[in-house]
C-alpha cells in the first residue's frame, strides 16, 4: 500500500498472454508494459482500471468490453473486433493508440484527443468520432459507412485511400485534409448533388 492506502497495481513487463479467456475470470488488475496479447478473448467482460503502455493485442475480441478508467498509452490493435468499444470512458490523460485490420464498428471516441493516429485498413461503421480532435491521422483503406464526425477536428487527415464517408465540411474541421478526386463526394452527399 501507499501512504494514502491505495492498494499499488503490480507491475507486469515483456509477458506474452496467448489464447487466454477472460470474459468469465477478469485480466488481473495491474500496469501491464510491453505485453502481447494474442488470440484472448474480453468480449462483454472487465477491462476497467487497468494499465496498458506500449502493448499489442493482436487477434482478440475486445467487443463491449469495460474500459472505465483504462489507459492505453502507445498500443497497437491488430486484426481484432472492438464493436462497440466505448473509448471516450477510458483514461483520456496519456490515449495513444494505432489500429490494423481492426473492427471498430459502433465503438465511441466523443471528445477524445487522437492526434496523428493511424486507423489501416479498418471497418468503422458507425463509429463515433463527435467532438474528437484527429489531426494528423491516417484513414488508410478505411470503410467509414456513417462513420459519425460531428464538430470534429479534421486538420491535416488523410481520407485518400478511405471510401464510404460522408463528411459535412460546415460542421467539422478540415484544414489541409486530404481527400483523393473520387472521394470528394463524400464531402457533398448532404447536398443531395448528383455529380456525373
Amino acid at each position: 500500500m501507499n501512504s494514502e492506502g491505495a492498494v499499488e497495481k503490480p507491475f507486469i513487463c515483456d509477458t506474452v498472454f496467448k489464447g487466454a479467456d477472460y470474459t468469465q475470470k477478469p485480466l488481473p488488475k495491474a500496469e501491464y508494459e510491453h505485453c502481447v496479447f494474442q488470440n484472448c478473448v474480453f468480449c462483454e467482460g472487465f477491462l476497467d482500471n487497468q494499465n496498458f503502455m506500449e502493448c499489442e493485442f493482436l487477434e482478440c475480441d475486445l467487443t463491449n468490453t469495460n474500459v472505465k478508467h483504462t489507459i492505453f498509452k502507445e498500443c497497437f490493435f491488430k486484426e481484432s473486433k472492438l464493436i462497440g468499444l466505448s473509448f471516450k470512458d477510458c483514461d483520456t490523460l496519456f490515449i495513444s493508440m494505432n489500429f490494423e485490420k481492426c473492427n471498430l464498428s459502433f465503438a465511441s471516441f466523443y471528445a477524445l484527443s487522437l492526434s496523428r493516429t493511424k486507423f489501416m485498413d479498418c471497418n468503422l461503421h458507425e463509429t463515433d468520432f463527435t467532438e474528437t480532435n484527429l489531426t494528423g491521422s491516417w484513414f488508410q483503406k478505411c470503410n467509414l459507412d456513417r462513420t459519425i464526425f460531428q464538430q470534429t477536428v479534421l486538420d491535416k487527415v488523410d481520407f485518400t485511400t478511405a471510401f464510404n464517408f460522408s463528411i459535412d465540411p460546415g460542421a467539422n474541421r478540415l484544414k489541409k485534409a486530404r481527400f483523393s478526386k473520387d472521394g470528394l463526394i463524400g464531402l457533398l452527399k448532404k447536398y443531395d448533388i448528383v455529380v456525373a
